[in-house]
């Protein structure tokens, strides 16, 4: 048995959010593409590390007010934001896959849970262990046993950046 498939959906940015982030970023700024290290640069258009060459910008990103602007909810002082990569040009999204993205083990995750109004109900410090994936689908589950958590978003502690969303499972 595989204990690192996801249970629960990693989502991207999204393509029309992205589409806005290549002209100019949450706090205003055009971006500047360069070619990737490879050094582990994370790319959250397409949820995968970027290989050496490829063109990537990093931006500034905001996705609770890009969230709640879609749904009408007003987050407050919760919105912020900060930088991730993205590919320059359109990528195509991510390929499908059973695992979540960027689960190294030892890595370490903030789990941020928000409600329905975009504000936070509660978070969790989680270290990957080596079943990086089974740790994450246990704690998605318990975030979403709140029946008051709408989403959660996964960020790296090193840098403070926003790795993805998961939503919660529609019945």
């Amino acid at each position: 048995m595989n204990t690192d498939t996801a249970t629960y959906t990693a989502l991207p940015i999204a393509p029309d959010a992205l589409a806005q982030l290549r002209l100019a970023d949450d706090a205003g700024r055009a971006p500047v593409p360069h070619p990737a290290t490879g050094d582990g640069e994370p790319l959250r258009c397409c949820l995968r590390q970027a290989a050496p060459g490829e063109r990537i910008a990093l931006v500034s990103y905001a996705p609770l007010r890009r969230w709640a602007a879609a749904g009408g909810a007003e987050p407050g002082a919760y919105d912020e934001q900060g930088p991730v990569f993205i590919h320059a040009e359109d990528c195509g999204g991510p390929a499908p896959s059973e695992t979540y993205p960027f689960a190294r083990p030892g890595a370490l995750r903030a789990l941020r849970r928000y409600d329905a109004a975009g504000r936070i109900v509660g978070g969790r410090l989680l270290e990957l262990p080596e079943a990086a994936g089974e740790a994450l689908g246990l704690a998605f589950a318990d975030a979403f046993a709140d029946p008051a958590v709408a989403l959660v978003h996964v960020r790296a502690v090193e840098y403070g950046c926003f790795q993805f969303e998961v939503r919660r499972p529609r019945p």
